[in-house]
């Protein structure tokens, strides 16, 4: 892994002290069945330093403001969000950006936060859950929110959540169940027709589209069936989305989004911190060791600097802190490589 190849990370999230507080109060101490972990601004520049890590764009991951049940709490804490989402922003410039925090399923409120987000706090795009107390997104009363990022031509980070189902026994949510979210949301939003009744909304779909490239044909037969629609037109809209790489740049699953994502269309992630810092260097160096040296600096850097235009040709940050530190991030980029290595298919 080159020490500084200048990654975009579209896919990092922030805990901010309050709203660890709260969800504490609620008696929420994990999320997707982890336990949620320590964040700081200054563990995050600490670990993108390692990943090579020019911009960390980051969000609220579940469950948002969802855990609230009162609408006005909800919309409350998203502003409180989002004000330090910017602030963190304007405190490390070009290290930081943000995706901003909805207080959905309020449909109205949602927009209402996106309006001022994204107009007067310089946003990057929002983040909206796949589904919000289980109403998913595109499903129908939706169009306030979706003509709002329409007429900005706004991002959208689709980001999973636990399902709208009882547990598993034995399989954390993050494990599976968030990449069947991910898919029953970009699902809805191609069989509903929102992706090409607002064509100017970018999504993000987590974690590579959970399992959109996969089952993408099947999936055309599936909504062809439903529509009267052409399969062709139907793989064209799933094509359309916009993919990261968080958890899924390995030797299985990047040949795949690789050969069904648009080109242009894929962007780099980490999941940190939920994925710890060895998950983040493992599929760090998937990526590194799995593409040519162009598709790789479009992933890094260049797919998110068509996104984000602002972040387009920002210096690569130098390495900073002290000789022993840099020394200690060289050694541990050494051994997440070896390991890579060691573990892959027919090694052993």
């Amino acid at each position: 892994m080159s020490a500084s190849p200048r990654r975009i990370d579209v896919h990092q999230h922030l805990i901010p002290p309050f709203y660890r507080d709260l969800l504490t109060k609620a008696g929420i101490a994990e999320a997707g069945g982890r336990v949620l972990p320590e964040w700081s601004p200054e563990a995050a520049l600490e670990l993108m330093d390692l990943l090579g890590t020019a911009t960390g764009i980051v969000s609220v991951s579940t469950p948002g403001t969802g855990f609230l049940t009162d609408p006005g709490e909800a919309a409350d804490l998203a502003r409180r969000l989002n004000d330090y989402g910017a602030s963190l922003t304007a405190d490390h410039f070009g290290r930081f950006g943000h995706f901003a925090t909805l207080p959905m399923p309020d449909v109205d409120a949602g927009a209402a936060e996106a309006r001022r987000a994204l107009d007067e706090l310089d946003a990057d795009g929002v983040t909206l859950l796949a589904n919000n107390q289980g109403t998913y997104l595109g499903t129908d009363g939706q169009d306030t929110l979706w003509r709002t990022l329409d007429e900005r031509g706004a991002v959208v980070l689709v980001h999973p959540a636990e399902l709208p189902a009882p547990p598993v026994d034995g399989i954390p949510p993050f494990a599976a169940d968030f990449l069947l979210d991910t898919t029953r949301a970009a699902y809805l939003l191609v069989r509903n027709g929102i992706v090409r009744q607002y064509p100017r909304i970018r999504f993000i779909l987590s974690h590579a589209g959970g399992f959109v490239p996969y089952a993408s044909h099947r999936m055309a037969v599936s909504i062809a069936a439903d529509t009267g629609r052409s399969p062709l037109d139907i793989l064209d809209d799933l094509r359309g989305f916009y993919f990261d790489t968080a958890l899924s740049a390995s030797p299985a699953a990047l040949p795949t989004l690789l050969a069904f994502a648009r080109p242009g269309h894929i962007l780099f992630g980490s999941d940190w911190p939920f994925a710890p810092t060895a998950a983040g260097q493992y599929f760090a160096n998937g990526l590194d060791s799995g593409v040519d040296p162009a598709t790789l600096a479009a992933v890094n850097h260049t797919n998110a600097e068509a996104l984000f235009p602002r972040l387009a040709g920002a210096p690569a940050p130098t390495p900073a802190g002290p000789a022993a530190v840099r020394l200690r991030q060289a050694a541990q980029r050494a051994g997440a490589r070896a390991f890579f290595k060691l573990v892959q298919p027919g090694t052993r």
